[in-house]
């Protein structure tokens, strides 16, 4: 088979020649033009359909030079076309002078005019030429070294001078897509915008009517909007209404898609501008219709355009009212699921649904779709954390919604609030003023908190119908417009106020007890202002204690008074003096612990963090000055009838862990002392509670807690009971007495011992018969009675080490203390229980030696309980189980003058060793705590 004839078109070099003897000579520089314009035609079609489609064709044909010519062709080209100039504002110049100044020179000869054309071929081929010509220039532009090329070439301006001048839908589609093409390097779209291709190219939007060229101009406008700068440019030279009122043509599915596309980068950052013609073209409908289209391409991008134009106040009412607001908590939805996308595509859409909660209108419309639960999941989502100061600043527009506010305190948004004042996310993004609320246009964005919710106030007054509109309402009610009025003189008689029709025209400044308008105008908004001012209102309530007296809200709320870097905000403070002051939030205050928390907080300085650690936080004076504060006005409330009633019925009929609390938390609230000795003491509120300690915590500060209750109670007794005996004085501030057993250990005993006793370690002790017997019935009857050991010489003494019975060997010889009992005693930090100070005490009792018993005991506590024994100590001395060390370890804990820290701590210890016996330990306490000697005749305490 013979092989395809070349032909000259074949060749790059012979293109590229006709190329350049074309651009040289001008198109109708020849006598004969079917010779010169039929290669040039050929040579075109060539270089467009085989050489720049080949691979490396483009880069081939640029590195051959080719661009130069085919440029300078299309300058003679532009400025031989016959369409008269229509120059716009901001368009490019329509002289042939100046489409031809960036190209090389033309050769001598007579210039084409248009105007002399007698014939319609020169513009057929005209048109012919530049299809072909801009076909080559546009496919050679998708490379960025071409890109760069044409821009140092000057061959954007007369790109803009075509679009201009020559008026055919294929020539403008072609000069569209070369400029679009262009248009993706940033250098050459600020000249593209300088050279004025936006307003002819927004012209065309409405003028053309075919399809493939409305792609390519809504495809160019596109890449022309890569900046803010630029996209705010497009918008005011109108180049968004045209797009708006295409999409709203409903128009083929290529077009939309490139029109959705276009949209989308348009919108970005949306303006003013922006926002306003797509709302003119009657492009929210057609966009929440697109938001449910079968193709995800246009679904996405008509949902984040959505989005983009939430963030102008002027066009989300009728956002919503298009639809709007369902689609994007559909999508958010969907995209929060199991098979949803990551946060990042979650981004926008939150930030979408967070300002429609501007408007009252929408913020109607996101409640019955089910927006709040979706703005609580995330809340309590911690991968969404980032946002969350976004979400309290919205759920804000719905202060004045009873039943929203029902709904979310319902859905758990006390607590989150609480835990949002002490987080690490960062502050709520700014907004511009177009993305304030609209619901009044007509006034200035506020600057102040106050005027943002008189601004509030009366959007629900109106949305909720009690005003037609803003004129109902006087504008002289805005705290910007209100100077504050001096200070009426104090009235001789307190006067009920009395609501007449010249004050619903007065300005009033509420004023309250130490703060004025000035300061109430300069309180503080920082990133926890949203949350406070939600759980202001919630604490407004008629009975808000549900919400905000349980743990976690009243935890929030002093961690953020008590770690705020600077001075927490007034707002807080305020809700906690108008919990406390509230008699429905009694009760709850009494079951959650809520009183022994403030005291423990902020009194003395533990925060549940701190606990069982003893870390090092000083309580401030203000904390503390607050925490008192904070419990005098629960002492109000406690001792009032109504609280009387309800802590009678809590410590009689309540739950046994409501009894335990109120009983815990009398001593901190009750002053009167009929009120709490009826409840504690004729009641049994102190024995329930001492049977507790042992019982597993009902909360985890508990022991913290009961032990400084104890405390408490201790001291409203003291005045009242015998004050119990003082600690036992340390031994070594005695002088030593002089040992009487030693002279029998010497070399020459004084007198001679006539006794020895035998330990099971072989070690012989000596002693005096006589001695012996008279220290202890015990021994009288071994060693003077009818025994065989009185007659023995040598008696042994089982199941002793010679620690142990060294202190009674002294005892047995009348030493009183000479130190011979501290022997046995471990030092601070080693376990009592299996130690040789438990042997002698052992011994001490077997041998019926009471006084030795009280002097070892005395020593252990000396040692262990003394200046150098610490909490700890404690359970091991209670682990001995003797009365007076079990008193002792109680007077120790419950001391007047003892840490509170350290009191927790040996309560804690006290509560491990007595394990399920809790007898002993209730008795010791109990005996501190009412003043009475435990183990003396009659002194078991039976209330």
């Amino acid at each position: 088979m013979a092989a395809a004839k070349q032909t000259l078109t074949d060749s790059l070099s012979f293109c590229l020649a006709q190329l350049t003897a074309a651009a040289g000579e001008g198109l109708g520089g020849g006598k004969d033009t079917a010779t010169n314009e039929t290669p040039l035609g050929r040579a075109l079609l060539a270089l467009r359909t085989r050489h720049v489609k080949a691979a490396g064709g483009i880069e081939r044909f640029r590195a051959r030079g080719g661009l130069r010519p085919l440029l300078a062709l299309l300058r003679r080209a532009a400025a031989a076309d016959p369409a008269p100039s229509q120059a716009g504002p901001g368009s490019a110049p329509s002289s042939v002078e100046s489409a031809t100044s960036a190209g090389p020179a033309p050769s001598p000869g007579p210039a084409p005019s248009a105007a002399s054309s007698s014939t319609p071929s020169p513009p057929a081929r005209l048109r012919k030429t530049l299809d072909l010509a801009l076909s080559i220039l546009a496919n050679c532009c998708t490379e960025g070294a071409c890109r760069a090329e044409v821009r140092r070439l000057g061959g954007i301006l007369p790109l803009v001078t075509i679009l201009q001048c020559v008026k055919t839908d294929s020539i403008q589609n072609r000069t569209a897509r070369a400029l679009g093409n262009l248009a993706m390097e940033p250098e050459s779209c600020g000249d593209i915008h300088s050279a004025g291709a936006v307003p002819l190219l927004v012209d065309n939007l409405t003028a053309c009517q075919d399809s493939q060229c409305l792609q390519s101009v809504v495809r160019a406008l596109r890449n022309l909007a890569d900046s803010p700068q630029h996209r705010l440019a497009l918008a005011q030279q109108g180049a968004v209404r045209p797009l708006a009122e295409l999409l709203a043509a409903a128009p083929d599915p290529a077009l939309t898609l490139a029109l959705v596309r276009a949209l989308l980068e348009l919108s970005r950052g949306c303006s003013r501008a922006c926002a306003e013609q797509l709302s003119l073209g009657g492009a929210l409908g057609p966009l929440v219709s697109l938001a449910s289209h079968p193709k995800k391409a246009v679904r996405e991008a008509t949902i984040l355009i959505l989005a983009n134009l939430c963030a102008q106040g002027l066009v989300r009412p009728a956002l919503g009212n298009a639809g709007g607001v369902d689609v994007l908590l559909g999508e958010l939805r969907r995209r929060r699921g199991p098979n949803g996308a990551g946060p990042a595509s979650q981004q926008p859409l939150v930030r979408a649904v967070c300002l429609l909660c501007r408007e009252a209108i929408n913020r109607a419309r996101l409640r019955d779709a089910g927006g709040l639960e979706l703005l609580m999941g995330l809340l309590r989502d911690p991968r969404a954390s980032a946002w969350h100061p976004r979400v309290v600043a919205a759920l804000v527009g719905f202060l004045y919604d009873t039943g929203a506010l029902g709904r979310l305190q319902a859905l758990g948004l006390v607590p989150l609030l609480a835990g949002q004042l002490c987080g690490d996310a960062g502050d709520e993004e700014e907004e511009g003023r177009e993305a304030a609320s609209w619901d009044f246009p007509e006034e200035r964005t506020p600057d102040r908190a106050e005027a943002g919710s008189f601004r509030s106030l009366r959007s629900w007054l109106i949305s909720e119908g009690y005003a037609a509109g803003p004129g109902d309402i006087s504008p002289d009610w805005s705290p910007e417009r209100c100077p504050p009025p001096p200070p009426p003189p104090e009235p001789a008689e307190p006067t009920s106020p009395t609501l007449g029709p010249t004050s619903l025209r007065t300005p009033r400044t509420l004023r309250t007890p130490g703060r004025s308008p000035a300061a109430a105008a300069e309180e503080p908004w920082g990133r926890e202002g949203p949350a406070l001012l939600l759980l202001s209102r919630f604490s407004q309530a008629p009975d808000p204690s549900g919400a905000l007296v349980t743990g976690p809200a009243l935890c929030g709320l002093l961690a953020y008074v008590t770690g705020s870097p600077g001075p927490p905000s007034p707002r807080a403070l305020r809700i906690l003096a108008r919990l406390t002051c509230n008699p429905a939030c009694l009760e709850a205050f009494v079951r959650s612990y809520g009183a022994a928390l403030l005291r423990a907080w902020l009194v003395l300085g533990v925060a549940p963090d701190d606990w069982p650690s003893l870390r090092a936080r000083p309580a401030r004076r203000q904390h503390r000055e607050l925490g008192e504060m904070l419990l005098q006005n629960l002492t109000v409330q406690a001792e009032s009838p109504f609280g009387v009633g309800a802590l009678t019925h809590l410590l009689l009929s309540g739950s046994p862990e409501d009894r335990v609390a109120c009983a815990l938390t009398l001593p901190f609230i009750c002053r009167k002392p009929s009120l709490w000795r009826r409840l504690l003491l004729d009641q049994g509120g102190l024995r329930l509670l001492l049977s507790a300690l042992t019982r597993p915590a009902p909360h985890p500060l508990f022991l913290f807690f009961a032990a400084d209750s104890l405390s408490c109670l201790q001291g409203l007794l003291s005045p009242t009971v015998i004050p119990a005996p003082p600690p036992p004085i340390p031994l070594d501030l005695d002088p030593p007495s002089p040992c009487l057993y030693e002279p029998l250990l010497g070399p020459a005993p004084i007198p001679a011992p006539d006794l020895h006793f035998l330990l099971d370690s072989g070690l012989r002790l000596p002693a005096q018969r006589a001695a012996s017997a008279t220290a202890s019935p015990f021994f009288r009857a071994l060693l003077a009675g009818s025994f065989a050991e009185a007659q023995m010489d040598l008696v042994p003494l089982r199941g002793l080490s010679p620690s142990a019975a060294w202190p009674i060997l002294h005892h047995l010889h009348g030493c009183r203390g000479c130190g011979a009992a501290l022997r046995p005693i471990p030092p601070p930090g080693q376990p009592l229980l299996g130690s040789e100070a438990e042997e002698a005490l052992e011994a001490a009792g077997r041998f019926l030696l009471p006084g030795l018993e009280e002097e070892l005991e005395e020593a252990v506590g000396h040692i262990h309980l003394g200046p150098h024994g610490g909490p700890e100590s404690v359970g091991e001395v209670f682990r001995l189980g003797r009365p007076r060390l079990v008193a002792h370890c109680a007077r120790w804990t419950l001391g007047p003058g003892q840490c509170p820290r350290k009191r927790a701590l040996a309560l804690v210890g006290l509560v491990e060793a007595a394990g399920e016996e809790a007898g002993p330990l209730t008795e010791a306490l109990l005996a501190v705590v009412m003043g009475v000697e435990l183990g003396a005749k009659g002194s078991r305490l039976d209330w």
